[in-house]
């Protein structure tokens, strides 16, 4: 699994230009699944995501988790992530998993984040999604499990 996460103190999804996700201060998630994807990594990345220390103390450090400051995640399931552009000029999708095998896992995913306690909105899988945020810093980090 593969994570874009971008730290925000606004954001929303829309499908057909209705907002079916948004949230206040947290995270963006854009969220790409492989092949040989399973319950382990999405529970490592959860788990990673939940309790990564980059909101700022009252000294400016980075020392306070998304549990710490109460914040929320909007999360976008994203196949293109796991594009390939080695080659030729157009992306190559192979190495993205197949649809019902992503969804299980993100949806799995989702969850487990809201295991954590995080309220959790998300985009609709599979759909053509408008994402709007405001990047706070900006933050912005790659994490794979």
């Amino acid at each position: 699994m593969k994570v874009v996460l971008q730290r925000s103190k606004q954001a929303s999804v829309k499908v057909d230009r209705e907002v079916v996700g948004e949230i206040s201060n947290g995270f963006v998630l854009l969220v790409g699944i492989t092949h040989e994807d399973t319950e382990r990594d999405a529970k490592y990345l959860a788990d990673k995501i939940v309790h990564l220390r980059v909101f700022e103390d009252e000294n400016e450090k980075m020392n306070y988790s998304l549990l710490d400051v109460g914040g929320q995640i909007l999360s976008v399931s994203q196949f293109t992530l796991y594009g390939d552009c080695r080659k030729g000029r157009r992306p190559n999708f192979m190495e993205a998993a197949k649809p019902d095998k992503a969804e299980e896992i993100y949806q799995l995913f989702n969850q487990m984040l809201r295991d954590h306690g995080i309220y959790v909105a998300t985009g609709e899988f599979g759909a053509m999604m408008d994402v709007s945020l405001i990047n706070d810093g900006p933050v912005t980090l790659i994490i794979e499990s």
